[in-house]
């Protein structure tokens, strides 16, 4: 899968991170963290962040939930994301 995005059930931010790339129709791999302590570590010792969501495009690190809306706002998610209009 492409687009990788680490997550916690109960925060917001993942879940409207989640929508965008739902509404964009993009196939993405969740990897919920909530109760995975080992895996949330790895990430975080990967990133050096401490917060999700975490989100891997392509195998590159683009940031949080605010980073992907900031590359929506500026245009340039589709491309990132490798989706053809």
């Amino acid at each position: 899968m492409d687009v990788a995005i680490y997550t916690k059930d109960y925060c917001p931010y993942c879940k409207r991170a989640v929508a965008l790339l739902q509404k964009k129709n993009v196939a993405f791999n969740e990897i919920d963290v909530t109760h995975d302590e080992t895996t949330f570590q790895e990430i975080k010792n990967r990133t050096g962040w401490d917060t999700v969501p975490q989100i891997f495009v392509f195998g590159e690190f683009i940031g949080g939930c605010d980073d992907l809306y900031a590359l929506e706002e500026k245009g340039e998610l589709d491309a990132k994301l490798q989706i053809k209009k």
